[in-house]
């Protein structure tokens, strides 16, 4: 009997409050999944998990960290991890304690005391580089240790989920939605997509009502917790999702996306002349596509050259504050492969010049960072004698 003693139930308890689910990203303890933990005197010991929802897509996840936490414990002989289901009175549960008491369908980004900056990417037409930008800002956000979310609002021509090399569907718990999380470079970046909820490669043939319920489904229906950052790649031009958005979210702010091309700039000025009507914050211009980087060092403007400023520069005249360009994205061949194989190019050539170029402008976007100035306050003024 000179064994080393079984580890005590409060010991388990701590080493399994270390365990977060994939999804939710809490501890699988503050959550009420851990119904029943058992050590036999021996150090072997028996884990009862409840999923959230029959044949939950990370199962083998939670098995697989459950047994390495519980198996780290000093005086662990053994560890045998069992899977239940939550019963509904449980989801429930879960599902008020993650909205945290607030109403049903409230969109979180939209309270007055939301912390989370919400950028929308747009653009004045397709084929400028709208979704490549924005998965990359989003994975180059997330190396900066912001919490991140991203939303494809392309109804029509959804991508973002390949850019990101998210395969996995949502979870749902009840009418509550837990968004897939996408890992580029080991950060977590949340996505949603409606091209997770169609087979194949299925269109979409939505007119505007149908939109809009999406769009609320989204930010109300999803649960995103605690965002610093979420980005929402819009489709191209000022259409049913532009609008929409602006009534959602009226605190969002607008990134236009152009090439330097002048028949192009001259779409995306429209894109961002939407704000004087949404009244939303401009936040800047980025210009993609800017020139070929050649061999010998010199570049090649394939596409021509100050669009990007052009766009700025108007913009600016049109509203009457300033609208900076953020900066210029060459072409890259690393930034296709990249979304081709779901590996954005910041994590996956972070030294190439288009990775370059858009940690530049994540560094920016990150340094705005989050705050109060403007947002109502829970406070009431009192008067000193």
């Amino acid at each position: 009997m000179g064994g080393m003693p079984a580890p005590s139930t409060a010991t388990l308890q701590a080493a399994l409050a270390t365990v977060n689910d994939p999804e939710i990203r809490k501890p699988i303890t503050e959550l009420g999944m851990v119904e029943a933990v058992d050590v036999s005197d021996t150090g072997h010991v028996r884990v009862t998990v409840l999923l959230t929802v029959p044949g939950c897509p990370m199962k083998d996840t939670i098995t697989r960290d459950v047994t390495r936490a519980v198996g780290a414990v000093e005086g662990v002989t053994g560890v045998d991890v069992q899977l239940g289901v939550m019963s509904d009175e449980q989801r429930s549960g879960l599902r008020q304690q993650l909205r945290g008491g607030a109403p049903e369908k409230e969109i979180p980004f939209a309270r007055p005391d939301s912390l989370t900056t919400v950028y929308a990417v747009a653009s004045g037409k397709g084929g400028v580089g709208k979704s490549s930008v924005t998965v990359n800002l989003a994975a180059a956000l997330a190396q900066e240790g912001l919490r991140v979310g991203v939303v494809d609002a392309d109804i029509y021509g959804f991508s973002v989920p390949r850019m990101l090399g998210v395969t996995q569907p949502p979870t749902q718990v009840d009418d509550m939605i837990l968004p897939p999380v996408a890992e580029p470079g080991g950060v977590p970046v949340k996505v949603i997509s409606i091209g997770m909820f169609v087979p194949g490669n299925q269109p979409v043939v939505w007119r505007g009502p149908m939109l809009h319920r999406a769009m609320q489904q989204f930010l109300a229906d999803v649960y995103w917790g605690d965002l610093d950052v979420l980005l929402l790649d819009l489709p191209p031009g000022t259409g049913d999702i532009a609008i929409t958005v602006a009534q959602l979210l009226p605190s969002s702010e607008l990134i236009v996306v152009t090439t330097p091309q002048q028949a192009a700039a001259e779409v995306a000025e429209r894109a961002g002349a939407i704000a004087l009507q949404t009244h939303q914050r401009l936040v800047g211009v980025i210009e993609n596509m800017s020139w070929l980087e050649l061999p010998d060092g010199s570049r090649q403007e394939i596409f021509g050259s100050g669009g990007g400023q052009a766009v700025a520069d108007s913009l600016s005249r049109s509203i009457g504050a300033d609208v900076p360009l953020l900066g210029q994205v060459p072409l890259d061949v690393t930034l296709r492969e990249g979304g081709d194989q779901g590996r954005p190019v910041v994590v996956g050539s972070p030294d190439s010049p288009a990775a370059t170029a858009l940690r530049g402008i994540a560094r920016q976007l990150a340094r705005r960072g989050r705050g109060l100035a403007g947002r109502k306050l829970a406070i009431t003024p009192t008067l000193s004698r």
